[in-house]
């Protein structure tokens, strides 16, 4: 199973105009288009696909995070960031076109996320990034990009999986999380494709 993008190769930068955040003073907000997907190469007896996009690079501890005068070593141990979760993709659909199911930023969060007819789409973490933030916070659902904190001496990595799965849907709502993602494909997975892309803003470390 293979899976492509128009937008950036494997490997390589992702563009600006598909993350959530860009370079500014120090950081402005970008375009946060959904990138082109496709992919190909799906085993006999797939039934849906599965799409999700994380971030594997985001500082355990926030304390030097988007702080002036400092910087978030790139030894601190890292963990998730969800970017994107879908489920329940018709086994018709193949491909999305760039800003598809995301082509702007959504004060509070997308709560009628564009996607494929019959598909449900889970809550990214920016959910938990704004909590608090008046003009911000809220419920994000479906594609936020890119938004690396400014000043990380370590380039982040986004991994674009796809999953090919031996049922037409999950039972899974609108606004799901990971682990219930992961809980419900448990069993189920009979292929899995993988593009990885790479984002920074600090102007010290070429992404």
């Amino acid at each position: 199973m293979q899976l492509r993008s128009d937008n950036f190769q494997h490997g390589a930068p992702i563009p600006s105009t598909l993350a959530f955040g860009k370079s500014g003073s120090p950081v402005a907000l970008s375009d946060n288009y959904s990138p082109h997907l496709a992919w190909k190469g799906a085993p006999d007896g797939t039934r849906s696909f599965v799409l999700a996009v994380i971030d594997t690079d985001v500082p355990s501890k926030p304390d030097d995070v988007n702080k002036e005068g400092r910087t978030v070593p790139a030894d601190l141990p890292r963990v998730e960031f969800v970017h994107w979760l879908m489920a329940n993709i018709p086994v018709e659909c193949a491909e999305l076109a760039e800003g598809a199911c995301s082509d702007e930023i959504t004060p509070r969060g997308k709560q009628q996320p564009f996607g494929p007819p019959g598909s449900v789409q889970g809550v990214n973490d920016y959910t938990h990034w704004f909590a608090g933030d008046a003009d911000m916070g809220g419920t994000y659902l479906g594609y936020d990009g890119p938004c690396p904190p400014w000043n990380d001496t370590l380039v982040h990595h986004y991994h674009f999986h796809i999953y090919a799965l031996d049922t037409e849907a999950l039972p899974l709502a609108q606004g799901f999380t990971l682990a219930q993602l992961r809980a419900a494909m448990n069993g189920h997975v009979l292929a899995e494709a993988t593009l990885t892309g790479t984002y920074s803003l600090n102007p010290a470390v070429p992404a």
